[in-house]
């Protein structure tokens, strides 16, 4: 039970900063630091490096994680300093059940605004781009996509080429 509740709350913290830390602009575009080569980037946006975006495109698509990173600065915090109270109390103390209790839904409640943040943000790079821009982001997300059924497909017919009797 407290190997899984460190896990879930382990997990649970990792993906709350890791999207985060994942869209804050750091340099150049296209960089090696610059967060938008890493996993989705912008929140989900993960092609904007091969659109050919202008400087001015960039700029603005900048600014938009910025002011997103900025506006949830506090509720960020406010979590952590929540997790932190939580995971100082023991088990047998007062109130621990009230506190895991409130930490949960202050993570149900961070969840929720984080997707909702998320696709303000996505909504507003989108806006930025044009419409050739747009046609060739879907068609990036569409051969992504069929590289990942591809790749699942794969894995589904070799699953059993890696079972611990057939020689390898």
């Amino acid at each position: 039970m407290r190997k899984s509740l460190f896990l879930g709350l382990a997990l649970s913290s990792a993906l709350a900063f890791g999207g985060i830390a994942m869209a804050a602009p750091q340099g150049g575009f296209g960089g090696p630091h610059d967060g938008w080569h890493h996993g989705h980037g912008a929140h989900g946006m993960f092609a904007l490096n091969k659109l050919d975006l202008t400087d001015a495109q960039k700029t603005s698509i900048k600014q938009i994680v910025k002011n997103s990173f900025a506006a949830t600065k506090d509720q960020r915090k406010a979590l952590f300093q929540q997790r932190k109270a939580f995971e100082s109390l023991t088990p047998d103390q007062a109130g621990y059940q009230a506190a895991a209790d409130s930490l949960a839904q202050a993570e149900a409640n961070a969840a929720k605004a984080r997707v909702e943040q998320q696709a303000s943000v996505r909504a507003q790079i989108y806006a930025v781009l044009t419409s050739s821009q747009k046609m060739q982001l879907a068609s990036i997300k569409a051969k992504r996509e069929q590289r990942m059924q591809e790749w699942k497909q794969f894995r589904a017919e070799h699953a059993n080429d890696a079972s611990p009797g057939s020689g390898q």
